[in-house]
C-alpha cells in the first residue's frame, strides 16, 4: 500500500503544518475513492441514496405524441398564411382516450392536455385565444408549427441512459424513474462512519455535570450532520484520554468502518493523543488547517487491526470546540463522505458576494468562517455576523442562516464591505 506521505509530498505547496483550505480539501478527495458495494433497493427507498449504475431508459417518454395544452390540434399547412382560419370541429381527444379518427383538410378537433396527437396533426392551437361558432373554430394568425406538441422519446429515448452513476437521487430523479417503470434500482452502500468523542471532561446527557465538566455535544452534531449525509452511523461514545483506551477505540473503529471521525484531541496538549496514535496506528497526512476556526484538524488513515493490506479507515480528527467541529466538518469532512459515497462529481460550496453591514476582525494568513444571517435591504444581498464567534458559541451556528468566508489576505472589513458568503440552507 502507497504510503500518504509519498503521494502528498509530490504534491504543489503540500505543507502539513499549515494547508490553505481549498489545498487540504483538494488533497483528500484526491485520496479517497469510492467504497466498494451495491444493494438493490425499491424506488422508494432510493431518496438521497447513490444511483450504483446507469438507469437505461426501457422506454420512450413520452411514450407516444401528444399535447402539452388544452386547445385545438390541426394540421400547421390548413392555417392561412395571413388572416384568420375557419376550421370545422369534428371530435374530441382525451388523455388516456385517443381520437377515433383521421383529422383532414379543414378539420380541427378539441384535444385535452396530454391526449395523444391524432395522425398527421403537427400543431396544438391553445384554446384561449381560438373562437367557437357553431361546429366552426376560429384560429387568429401567428400559429407555429410543432407548437404545444410533445413528440415521443423527446424527454428520454428508450435504450438511452436516463441517469448517470454517481448521481444522488433527488426527488426529480425519483420521478423520472417512477416514469419509467422501474420499481428497483441498484444504489451503492452507505458510508459507514464511526465516531467517538475524546476527553475526561465530557459527560453524558442525562447524568448530573460534575465540577469542571461538560456534556458532550459534538457526537450529537456530528450525528445529525451524518445522518443527513445518508451515513451508517456507528456511535462509540466517549473515550477518555488514556493511550490504552484511545488505541483499543481506533482499532474497533478500523475494524467496522470506511471513516472514523473523533472530536478533541488534535492540539498540542499534554492529553492530546490523536495524533500520535494516528502515526502510531497508521499514517497522519496533515494537522494543521490555515483556518479559524479549526486549525487543528488531523486527515490520515488507521490501518487494519488485523494487519492485513488494504486503505483500512480514514480518519477526520476534528476539533473539541463546538463550532469548530461544524466548520471542518462542512469543509472537509462532507465533500470527502460524498466522495466515499460514490457521488459523482463531489461540488463544492457556491460563494456569492453579500455587502457586509458590520465591521469584523480578522487575522491575515488564514480563511475565516464568520457565522452570519444574510437578508435583502433595497434589492441588495446584505449579511451581519450572528453576534459572539468564538468557536465554543454554538448557538451562533443556530443563529446563522451562513457562513461569512474571509479570504487568507484580508486583514479587517468594513461595514459596507462586499464578502463572500456561503448558505448553510440544507446543510445545517
Amino acid at each position: 500500500m502507497t504510503s500518504l506521505l509519498q503521494i502528498l509530498s509530490c504534491a504543489d505547496d503540500y505543507d502539513p503544518n499549515s494547508l490553505p483550505v481549498g489545498r487540504a480539501t483538494e488533497l483528500i478527495l484526491d485520496l479517497l475513492h469510492p467504497v466498494n458495494g451495491h444493494e438493490r433497493v425499491f424506488v422508494r427507498q432510493a431518496l438521497d441514496r447513490v444511483l450504483a449504475e446507469d438507469v437505461i431508459s426501457p422506454i420512450d417518454v413520452p411514450s407516444h405524441d401528444n399535447s402539452a395544452m388544452d386547445g385545438w390540434a390541426l394540421r400547421f399547412r390548413d392555417l392561412a398564411a395571413t388572416g384568420e382560419t375557419r376550421l370545422r370541429n369534428i371530435g374530441t381527444a382525451f388523455a388516456g382516450r385517443a381520437f377515433d379518427g383521421k383529422v383532414g383538410a379543414g378539420e380541427t378537433v378539441r384535444i385535452m392536455t396530454g391526449a395523444i396527437l391524432p395522425q398527421d396533426v403537427d400543431c396544438v392551437v391553445i384554446q384561449e385565444v381560438a373562437r367557437v361558432a357553431g361546429d366552426m373554430v376560429i384560429i387568429p394568425p401567428g400559429q407555429r408549427s410543432e407548437q404545444n406538441t410533445r413528440r415521443a422519446g423527446e424527454d428520454l429515448k428508450v435504450g438511452r441512459p436516463a441517469i448517470a452513476a454517481g448521481k444522488k437521487l433527488r426527488p426529480a430523479e425519483i420521478g423520472i424513474i417512477a416514469s419509467l417503470g422501474i420499481a428497483e434500482l441498484s444504489v451503492r452502500r452507505r458510508v459507514r462512519v464511526a465516531l467517538f468523542s475524546t476527553g475526561d471532561e465530557l459527560c453524558s446527557i442525562g447524568t448530573p455535570l460534575a465540577p469542571g465538566a461538560v456534556y458532550d455535544s459534538n457526537r450529537y452534531t456530528l450525528w445529525g450532520m451524518l445522518t443527513r449525509l445518508g451515513c451508517e452511523v456507528i456511535d462509540m461514545g466517549v473515550v477518555r484520554d488514556d493511550p490504552a483506551a484511545l488505541e483499543a477505540a481506533f482499532r474497533e473503529a478500523a475494524g467496522c468502518a470506511d471513516a472514523i471521525i473523533t472530536s478533541g484531541g488534535v492540539s498540542v496538549g499534554e492529553a492530546d493523543f490523536i495524533k500520535q496514535l494516528m502515526a502510531q496506528l497508521g499514517e497522519v497526512a496533515f494537522w494543521k488547517i490555515a483556518m479559524k476556526p479549526g486549525r487543528p484538524m488531523a486527515f490520515g488513515r488507521i490501518g487494519k487491526p488485523d494487519g492485513t493490506d488494504g486503505p483500512g479507515a480514514w480518519l477526520f480528527g476534528l476539533p473539541g470546540n463546538p463550532v469548530a467541529v461544524m466548520v471542518t466538518f462542512y469543509q472537509f469532512v462532507r465533500p470527502a463522505i460524498l466522495k466515499l459515497a460514490g457521488v459523482d462529481p463531489v461540488m463544492p460550496f457556491p460563494t456569492f458576494p453579500a455587502r457586509c453591514v458590520e465591521a469584523m476582525k480578522k487575522g491575515r494568513g488564514r480563511t475565516e468562517f464568520q457565522r452570519g444571517i444574510l437578508f435583502q435591504e433595497n434589492g441588495e444581498w446584505c449579511v451581519r455576523p450572528t453576534g459572539a464567534q468564538g468557536s465554543g458559541v454554538l448557538r451562533s451556528m443556530s443563529e446563522a442562516d451562513c457562513f461569512i468566508v474571509l479570504e487568507p489576505d484580508r486583514e479587517k472589513v468594513g461595514a459596507g464591505d462586499t464578502v463572500g458568503v456561503q448558505l448553510m440552507n440544507g446543510l445545517v
